[in-house]
């Protein structure tokens, strides 16, 4: 465990250790629903990953085998008006804002159904993983909804409006492979194989230096929100930040030297 003691949370588990934080939504019975609850929970979990130091990366799942997270809570949108779902849907968009502007890598393991808010939470991620037994889908036309957690807007960024208009206006499943080919994930994995290949990949990234890291993220989320003009000088930017840090020092010293570096994040 990292210095900080981890939130105590009703609807997730959350732990930390070796720089990487845990967040595991933990409501099996109801296949990882996102209510209400579980939203601010997912909140506090990232809000404290994010101010914590030592934690470099994140890892977030479902429990038990069977989900992911299976979407929203039917029950709540079952009684909601108007205002309450336009309060909930932005709710939901700040948590998965929060996520995917982290400052660090979130790994999406991908371990069942993936569905609804579901697969926007994993959309959200920086890099998606999935059992082979995993499904995605939007079916929120079929309840006479929209998808409302960042669905309409991250699913045609990631594979292209064609492929997400056909997703979200038939509502269907699609399974592992599919997600695979269309870009929807980065990789298919053995279910068994699912959290050591995205602790693999996060101890790839925390190889590299902390800062360069931070602001490639930046770059690319920023960079995607504007034009191919403004994105290079937001690059640009960023690149002569890093230039000024000790880090770039070192790194570059440390090629020249033919030695591996060791980044301080500064």
């Amino acid at each position: 465990m990292s210095s900080s003691a981890a939130p105590t949370l009703e609807n997730l588990l959350y732990e930390k250790k070796g720089g990487i934080a845990y967040v595991t939504l933990n409501r099996p019975k109801v296949l990882n629903a996102l209510s209400k609850a579980t939203w601010a929970d997912l909140r506090a979990a990232f809000e404290d990953a994010r101010d914590d130091a030592e934690v470099r990366g994140v890892i977030l799942t479902g429990a038990g085998d069977k989900a992911f997270i299976a979407g929203a809570d039917i029950g709540e949108l079952a009684t909601a008006g108007a205002v309450q779902a336009e309060e909930s849907s932005r709710f939901g968009q700040e948590v998965l804002n929060l996520v995917e502007n982290l400052g660090k890598p979130v790994i999406a393991a991908v371990n069942g159904f993936a569905l609804g808010g579901g697969c926007e939470t994993a959309m959200a991620c920086t890099i998606r993983l999935a059992a082979e037994h995993a499904r995605f889908g939007q079916p929120e036309v079929k309840l006479g909804v929209l998808p409302g957690g960042g669905g309409t807007q991250r699913l045609p960024r990631l594979v292209g409006k064609g492929r997400a208009l056909q997703l979200i206006l038939t509502g269907e499943m699609v399974g592992a492979q599919e997600a695979y080919r269309i870009g929807l994930v980065n990789e298919v994995v053995p279910a068994d194989a699912l959290i050591p290949r995205a602790e693999a990949i996060l101890k790839q990234i925390f190889a590299n230096a902390p800062l360069a890291v931070k602001f490639s993220l930046e770059a690319v989320n920023k960079g995607l929100e504007t034009s191919q003009g403004e994105g290079l000088a937001l690059e640009a930017s960023f690149f002569g930040l890093c230039a000024g840090t000790e880090d770039k020092g070192e790194g570059t010293q440390a090629f020249l030297q033919k030695r591996a570096p060791q980044f301080k994040g500064r």
